[in-house]
């Protein structure tokens, strides 16, 4: 299996987004399927929320890719 790691940049990542970013769905209307049929699960139960917030510490896995999400350093000084 393959694994990535996802650095977030603010408090959360759509499922559907977090699965274009990283490259394995090619469009919003193949990760809405994938998610749909069932495909995706999310620390290891399965997600039907298209637009589940996905947070730092979690786990994704789709298609053989395990996609684990890391907090995101900040270098805004706000």
């Amino acid at each position: 299996m393959q694994t990535v790691d996802f650095e977030l940049r603010g408090e959360y990542v759509a499922l559907c987004d977090l699965l274009k970013l990283v490259g394995l769905a090619q469009s919003g209307g193949q990760a809405k399927h994938w998610v749909a049929e069932g495909l995706v699960t999310v620390d290891g139960a399965p997600e039907s929320r298209k637009a589940a917030k996905i947070r730092a510490g979690q786990v994704v896995v789709c298609h053989d890719m395990r996609i684990t999400v890391h907090a995101g350093t900040s270098t805004d000084s706000r």
